[in-house]
């Protein structure tokens, strides 16, 4: 291993792909601890906030943000991923979006100029109700605001200085979308997945911190609450089985065989070779647990929000507050229910929009390839959605589990879920998925220059 990095090393454009790559990495995450102009301190929220608190903090988990912190990268990379999603869904529905896309490196870049505008608008939306709610709505925040910024007479933020917030906000955020660019073109690996995947791991040495905080050096059995040595080898070895599984399916695929029809050219037969048409059993990536999270968190927050408005001893506000609580409460049978059934349809969703059958089938009769057995045109396009549909299956319940495992964790061992939080989920998925693909570059590096690469022996 330490002769492959050495060699990694000693080849010099690779070298300085690197550099570059944690130079930026590094100024990403100098300015999560850089405040707002306005603030005295960085702002945190506390565990008493319930469901904002906790809508907050999964939030983060996959935006590349901490949104419990009011600083000038407080929002991350999240609107950007959020316009990104909504041109790639507009693709599939809206014919101007959808001819763009097919007309290859030009309508490419004009798309991703629509998502910096797109990137924008969102930020000033959400900088001012992210700023109207936690720092000015009484939030822990609150008091961290340095009165000198207060409008006369009142203990309100002056709405010259919201302006000036919510303009770092926005621009905090741009500059991230740039670094995320500049990684694509100077450094190595995608630049918007190393962020995402930077603000992942910023946040597991505080977990192993507490961890190792709480945890007792002697045997005491499997009580909830307490963390002995037997809890911290289950914590092991279901880390390294879950990391294992994503992996597995991660990098599965079904291979329908192909065959290419022969052609002659002068005295050569060119063509009939047997190839495969690799299909990926987790076709939607980590987006349907993003989907699923996202969407669940909506209806205990809503719920929270409207039983601030009825009678503290009245019938409404105690089922209202029962349904935020049950909405909000991962460890509840019926949210992982709706959580499961969820991920089911956001990957069959997904993977509709990102997998077409048709334009598939075409290709390959247009290169004159074909499936054996299978007839060019509608039959090869029929044949290929049947097999998708059946691995999506596959895929859908891999997630499922994935998505559900911090909560048994949670809820079994009685660790916190900061920690529970590395043991599946989007944030194991988004990390396994970055690290593998940014080994694929370095081995591509690796291997034209007639070096094996990292995954070889």
């Amino acid at each position: 291993m330490f002769e492959k990095l050495r060699i990694i090393f000693s080849i010099p454009e690779l070298r300085l792909k690197i550099l570059i790559t944690l130079a930026l990495l590094a100024l990403y995450r100098i300015g999560f601890h850089i405040p707002l102009p306005m603030m005295n301190a960085i702002p945190e929220t506390s565990a008493g906030e319930g469901g904002a608190s906790e809508f907050f903090e999964k939030v983060s988990l996959f935006a590349a943000s901490d949104l419990r912190q009011a600083t000038i990268f407080g929002l991350g990379i999240m609107p950007y991923i959020s316009a990104s999603i909504i041109f790639q869904l507009l693709g599939s529905v809206w014919k101007p979006i959808e001819e763009l896309r097919k007309e290859g490196e030009a309508g490419r870049k004009k798309i991703n100029e629509y998502t910096r505008y797109l990137t924008v608008a969102i930020c000033l939306v959400q900088s001012w109700m992210y700023l109207r709610f936690f720092i000015m709505a009484g939030a822990a925040g609150a008091s961290k605001v340095n009165p000198d910024f207060f409008a006369a007479g009142t203990d309100t933020l002056a709405f010259g200085w919201q302006i000036v917030a919510v303009l770092v906000m926005t621009c905090g955020t741009v500059f991230l979308m740039w670094v995320g660019e500049q990684i694509d073109e100077y450094g190595i690996g995608n630049g918007i997945s190393l962020l995402i995947m930077a603000g992942i791991l910023a946040q597991m040495p505080q977990a192993l911190f507490e961890l190792v905080r709480n945890m007792e050096p002697k045997l005491v059995g499997l009580a909830k609450g307490t963390v002995g040595v037997e809890t911290l080898i289950i914590l092991i070895v279901l880390f390294i089985s879950v990391v294992f599984g994503v992996v597995f399916i991660t990098l599965g695929q079904r291979r329908i065989p192909t065959q290419s029809a022969k052609f002659t050219r002068g005295r050569r037969v060119y063509g009939g070779t047997r190839q495969f048409l690799p299909l990926r059993i987790n076709q939607a990536g980590v987006m349907p647990i993003i989907f699923a999270s996202s969407l669940l968190m909506i209806p205990g927050v809503l719920f929270g929000f409207l039983a601030g408005w009825a009678e503290t001893d009245s019938t409404t506000f105690r089922t209202l507050t029962g349904l935020s609580t049950l909405m909000s409460s991962g460890t509840s049978f019926i949210y992982n229910l709706l959580y499961v059934a969820l991920i089911f349809f956001f990957c069959y969703f997904w993977t509709a929009i990102t997998f077409n059958p048709k334009e598939m089938s075409d290709q390959l009769r247009e290169s004159g390839t074909f499936i054996p057995g299978h007839r060019p045109g509608r039959r090869t396009s029929d044949y290929l959605e049947k097999v998708m549909v059946r691995i999506t299956y596959v895929g859908a319940a891999f997630l499922a589990i994935v998505a559900i495992v911090p909560t048994i964790v949670y809820s079994s061992l009685g660790v916190s879920y900061s920690i529970a939080g590395f043991y599946g989920g989007t944030g194991l998925l988004i990390a396994v998925s970055v690290a593998f693909d940014l080994i694929q570059k370095i081995d591509s590096h690796l291997v034209m220059r007639n070096y094996r690469g990292m995954l070889e022996n």
